[in-house]
């Protein structure tokens, strides 16, 4: 860099030629010191195409997008014409910046250029608007376009899988010519973006038999997540043991995702091994998915001590942090402590609670018994409760057997999720606890006016590197005479275990009577 500054001060000193300025601030921008090399450009008297355009790619690598676009209207004032590089540098600053405007600005200024047939200039405009969510206008220039390659493919099947159109997403992708990692991985994120795991993690083992595509860092940090929800560990160990062995553990959101993988997983011990593994490189998500773990695990006090300790080293938490940390003090019964935190939140941290944190206190003051509490702080919320909230309360009085706020609390889950049996069938409980059998008689009336019914329950189980799920009295499965007839095995066993230990327990009574 000292070398490269007396090179600058020689050639404001002395001049030089425009190809060795133009070296000079190409120099700059790799070092990379794109101010020097910015104020280098600013006092070079012929500014070409050539050197806005190295300038804006620079700015564009950064995320500096304001620049991008200050520098497209300076080239504009000096009548230097941009080129289809200018366009391919330009599209993703206004998708960055959200600015549609800019960007319809520049489809015309492209067009008007004459380079409206370029297909790399194209691709960049269809993710902007891709990116910006304006689907019927990126799916209308896809059409038009007489050439186009992967990334045009790929930057079209995200911005469905961004607007949550998997469908979509799904036929363009089985329509592609040709598919790199980048379409899979599309495909992967999407699902698992969506919450369809189990699509996600059919996709990713699919992708794996596909010959000459390996999964990159984003593939692997796509998968793991839906790894995490579907408890599809022996898939996800393997997956981890790939990117170890390729090194893309060393990549911040690969560790994360296979901490998260871990932790939901319930391999708590392994968790806190990756997350010692990840050692300084941890980040407030790399915290967070820790806290959470263990919060949701019941390790309440473990959880809290991790907070601190994320404090202690600097760390600030934000919003996600203080679910879990209020999430740990509702599993561990910790009413004063969990109060102090809620409002340690806009105190001391000046993040406003968020309807996530009221369902924490909600349900913390609930399992402790302070139901009228939590109905007070319900009434103080400064937004409309949602299901979580008022099904927290209605938890919480079924299980301390108060029918007056579980009637206050059924009644809006009524309004919000008409179809949810669950509520009615936790309240028609509650009536029958304590002999309310109108109550009960009155609810099931409701239920079979409005055709409600309770829905099949399932699980997913993972054999052999796969997920089945089971539906409740399902039979479609291929194998299911042989499932159905190990589980009848398994339900005989039990009940004859049933029937010995109320066997021994009567004979050590007789025997205790005897003696």
């Amino acid at each position: 860099m000292n070398r490269l500054k007396k090179s600058i001060a020689y050639t404001l000193k002395n001049g030089l030629e425009q190809h060795q300025t133009e070296l000079l601030i190409i120099q700059l921008i790799q070092a990379p010191n794109i101010p020097y090399a910015h104020k280098l450009f600013d006092l070079t008297p012929k500014k070409t195409v050539f050197l806005y355009n190295k300038l804006i790619q620079a700015y564009s690598s950064v995320n500096r997008s304001h620049e991008c676009l200050t520098l497209y209207s300076q080239m504009c004032l000096n009548n230097c014409s941009p080129n289809e590089h200018s366009f391919i540098f330009l599209f993703p600053a206004c998708a960055a910046l959200s600015s549609l405007s800019h960007g319809q600005i520049l489809h015309t200024r492209l067009l008007k250029s004459g380079f409206g047939l370029d297909c790399y200039a194209l691709t960049a405009l269809l993710d902007m608007y891709a990116k910006l969510l304006m689907l019927p206008s990126a799916r209308k220039l896809f059409d038009e376009m007489r050439v186009r390659n992967v990334p045009t493919w790929n930057a079209l099947i995200s911005g469905y899988s961004r607007c949550g159109d998997m469908n979509e997403a799904l036929e363009l992708f089985k329509s592609m010519p040709e598919k790199n990692v980048v379409s899979w991985t599309s495909m992967i994120s999407g699902y698992s973006q969506n919450g369809q795991f189990s699509r996600a993690l059919d996709m990713f083992l699919e992708m794996e038999n596909e010959r000459g595509v390996k999964p990159n860092r984003v593939t692997i940090a796509s998968v793991l997540p839906a790894c995490a929800s579907l408890g599809a560990l022996e898939v996800g160990e393997r997956i981890e043991a790939y990117a170890r062995e390729n090194g893309l553990f060393e990549d911040l959101y690969v560790s994360n995702s296979i901490l998260e993988m871990h932790a939901r997983c319930g391999k708590i011990e392994v968790a806190k091994k990756v997350f010692d593994e990840i050692g300084k490189r941890r980040n407030l998500c790399s915290w967070n998915s820790m806290i959470m773990a263990l919060a949701l695990h019941g390790k309440s006090i473990e959880a809290l001590e991790y907070y601190d300790q994320m404090l202690h080293e600097g760390t600030v938490p934000d919003d996600v942090t203080f679910v879990g940390v209020l999430l740990a003090c509702t599993h561990g019964g910790l009413v004063t402590e969990g109060q102090e935190l809620f409002e340690s939140m806009l105190r001391n941290y000046n993040i406003n609670p968020k309807l996530e944190h009221y369902g924490c206190m909600v349900d913390l003051l609930g399992r402790a018994g302070a139901l009228q509490e939590a109905y007070d702080l319900i009434k103080t919320m400064p937004m409309k409760p949602d299901v979580v909230v008022w099904g927290s309360l209605l938890g919480a009085c079924s299980f301390h057997n108060n029918v007056e706020l579980a009637e206050k609390a059924a009644q809006p889950l009524f309004e919000l999720e008409p179809w949810n049996a669950g509520n009615y069938i936790i309240l028609s409980n509650i009536y029958a606890s304590l002999g309310r059998w109108d109550g009960v008689a009155k609810l099931r009336k409701m239920m079979k006016g409005g055709r409600i019914t309770k829905a099949a329950g399932y699980s997913f189980l993972e054999e052999g590197g796969e997920m089945h799920k089971f539906l409740v009295e399902d039979k479609s499965h291929p194998r299911c005479d042989e499932i159905y007839e190990i589980l009848h095995r398994v339900s005989t066993v039990m009940k004859l275990q049933e029937k010995l230990i109320n066997f021994e327990s009567e004979l050590l009574m007789i025997m205790e009577q005897d003696i």
